[in-house]
């Protein structure tokens, strides 16, 4: 089966077991890995039992975290805080990815931390950043038409984007280009003159004392006109027109296919036709559309499986998770940072490019020895025992039987 052999109606039917195409242990690990990360195996039996459609619903909806879980992520995010270290924060998103019952939301959440990549690099406050992916977990399965206008007053963006310096007399284009070239419309969809028009309407947005404010006297409230819409005086209209174009629900839907089922190739637009006007018929609601993808034919085909390169973080949080795991979360952090991804510092405004960029000869061998340190750390367990104790609970008392027992969920 080649994409050639699909149509796009096919591809987003939702999947239906079959005789040919059984829902089994693993495809329920692949959907596991694709619409959070990996699960151990007693709850792959678990789904086994469930129908894969109502699986999936359940993934996309919120998934309540304990009282219990709230207050442990309150405390661990008061003291990573406290010490105004924003490379302290990857430990307490990293503990949270691995523990949350939430795992399609906080995997979203992991999307848009790369598709409205901020670092923390040129953001030195850790309040900012940690209220930014706050931010972006409140959104993540909503409405993205929300999300855009929340992002663009968020004061870690403002201020990486070099929007909080806009001002009327010389209008920073920055965020501008980045709105309608990486977060809504892509390339080949505005012009430099729409660029330099959508630029003056976020003259005079500010921040001060790390909040937001907008400063009527840096702004420039002349008329703008920009990608055919006259007009427009201020941001938030401004961010109704990029938005509302069409080329908005295909941009989004090209993401999203990517993120959750296959590297390459890039999808295309007659594939993704019908996500995009399902995308556009509910007003820009992102959690229908990643539902979905997620219980499609095309995320349960040959087509998907085996598809995408592992992120380190997903490396990491699947490995744990797949064996009850749990480890030293700040040294976790230090060692996926060797492997090219640290939370809170994508490289650039375009995140990590992900895909084969993940793998060479250096970064393969680092992997190997990633998981080696992890595995081997004084304060890794397995189901809060050590791995020897772990496999012999599970009946593993040889490499052949634990490589049997882990294959399937990871």
């Amino acid at each position: 089966m080649t994409f050639d052999d699909i149509s796009a109606d096919w591809a987003w039917a939702a999947y239906e077991p079959t005789p040919e195409h059984p829902w089994d242990r693993q495809q329920a690990a692949h959907l596991f890995r694709r619409a959070g990360f990996a699960v151990p195996i007693r709850e792959l039996d678990e789904a086994v039992r469930q129908s894969p459609q109502v699986l999936v619903r359940n993934l996309c909806q919120q998934r309540s975290e304990t009282p219990a879980q709230q207050r442990e992520y309150a405390a661990l995010a008061a003291s990573t805080l406290a010490t105004g270290q924003p490379r302290q924060l990857a430990a307490w998103w990293l503990h949270r990815l691995i523990n949350t019952p939430d795992v399609t939301r906080e995997r979203t959440t992991l999307f848009w931390h790369g598709h409205f990549a901020t670092s923390a690099e040129k953001v030195t406050t850790a309040q900012l950043m940690f209220e930014q992916n706050e931010l972006l977990r409140s959104h993540a399965l909503g409405n993205f038409h929300q999300l855009a206008q929340a992002i663009s007053r968020d004061p870690a963006m403002l201020i990486y984007l070099d929007s909080a310096s806009n001002r009327k007399a010389h209008p920073n284009e920055n965020f501008a280009r980045e709105l309608m070239e990486l977060f809504c419309l892509g390339e080949g969809n505005y012009t430099e003159q729409d660029i330099r028009e959508l630029a003056r309407c976020f003259t005079g947005w500010e921040v001060r004392r790390d909040e937001f404010r907008f400063n009527p006297y840096q702004h420039d409230s002349g008329l703008k006109s920009f990608l055919g819409t006259g007009d427009v005086e201020g941001g938030e209209q401004g961010v109704d027109v990029v938005v509302s174009q069409a080329a908005c629900p295909e941009f989004l839907c090209r993401k999203l296919v990517t993120f959750f089922l296959f590297d390459e190739p890039v999808p295309s637009p007659e594939l993704l036709a019908p996500l995009a006007e399902e995308l556009r018929a509910n007003d820009l609601e992102i959690g229908p559309t990643v539902q979905r993808i997620l219980g499609s034919n095309l995320c349960f085909s040959r087509l998907s499986r085996g598809r995408k390169v592992r992120s380190p973080v997903d490396l990491a949080v699947g490995l744990l998770r797949g064996l009850d795991g749990s480890t030293n979360v700040f040294d976790l952090s230090n060692g996926l940072r060797g492997l090219g991804q640290e939370l809170f510092y994508p490289p650039n405004v375009k995140g990590w490019d992900g895909g084969r960029t993940w793998i060479n000869s250096a970064t393969l061998l680092g992997r190997a020895n990633f998981v080696r340190q992890v595995v081997n750390h004084k304060a890794t367990r397995f189901d809060r025992q050590p791995l020897e104790e772990y496999c012999a609970q599970q009946g593993w008392t040889n490499g052949s039987q634990f490589v049997e027992g882990i294959v399937d969920t990871l």
